[in-house]
């Protein structure tokens, strides 16, 4: 199992990598999502696998043999799962890499899995008796299959387009703190994940008489301090909007020659403000 996980992972970021195309305006990012959805797949297969033989042999007990050799096999394949399970995380997380984090996650499971089978084989070891080797393995199934089904989940979820709203929260936290005077208040924000990359609509509202170059340039600036945030795999679309009088009342610029109210407070940008169609405006 994890050898055709691992297989069909490479080849998922081998066809996530391509560049966009006529066909795929977007890239091939979905791929990594499908890699990952079989994954999950298999790994929940592995788990019902083991269940159904820890039974047989909880019914039937065979007779273990090699338990000494087996117990230092496990706990070195152990460790090389555990290493490389994090150093695979690390790099999907650093790189929005759903195929990476998932394999991580998958030789993770092993390491676990491997802890707690470890723990029953010792007693296995010591007490001779051998139905404690099938009731760890009963364990340590369903736990296998639970997280086979997470991680078909969340793959399932990418390949919907479902919000990942830990990812928006973070988004939506960062561009308060970068919050420029300029931008008077910024809406209707959409993210999609194409595998590793990310795709950020958004409309940003600016002063009415600033010109196209300026709106550009506040643009530029948005989607650079994004970029150095979240990596380079972004595309921001921005629609600049021009202020009406009613944004006076949350605009903080104060070299307005133009205002037509009296500013009262800045709306504060969280995720429920940016997810609105509307500009946002203070109740008269």
């Amino acid at each position: 199992m994890n050898i055709v996980a691992a297989l069909i992972g490479l080849y998922s970021l081998y066809i996530a990598s391509l560049p966009k195309d006529e066909n795929h305006p977007y890239g091939h990012g979905k791929a990594e999502f499908l890699s990952s959805a079989t994954e999950g797949a298999l790994i929940t297969f592995a788990g019902l696998i083991m269940l159904y033989e820890a039974i047989a042999h909880l019914i039937a007990p065979p007779e273990i043999k090699h338990l000494d050799t087996g117990l230092m096999l496990i706990a070195a394949s152990g460790v090389v799962n555990m290493i490389v399970g994090l150093y695979s995380i690390s790099i999907g997380k650093k790189n929005n890499s759903i195929a990476l984090i998932s394999g991580g996650r998958h030789l993770l499971t092993d390491t676990y899995s491997t802890i707690g089978i470890l723990i029953g084989l010792a007693l296995v070891y010591f007490t001779e008796m051998n139905w404690i080797d099938s009731a760890t393995a009963m364990i340590f199934s369903v736990f296998v299959i639970y997280t086979g089904y997470s991680i078909l989940r969340e793959s399932i979820s990418g390949i919907m387009d479902e919000a990942d709203n830990k990812l928006i929260a973070e988004l939506v936290a960062y561009i308060q703190s970068i919050r420029s005077d300029k931008w008077i208040d910024i809406h209707n924000l959409r993210v999609i994940k194409y595998g590793s990359h990310l795709h950020i609509d958004c409309h940003l509202t600016l002063a009415w008489f600033m010109n196209v170059r300026e709106g550009h340039e506040e643009q530029e600036t948005l989607h650079e301090l994004i970029r150095k945030k979240f990596g380079d795999k972004i595309e921001l679309f921005v629609h600049i909007d021009d202020c009406v009088p009613y944004s006076c009342m949350i605009c903080v610029r104060k070299d307005c020659a133009h205002r037509k109210n009296e500013f009262v407070k800045q709306i504060p940008l969280t995720i429920e403000n940016m997810m609105k169609n509307e500009k946002h405006r203070i109740e008269e």
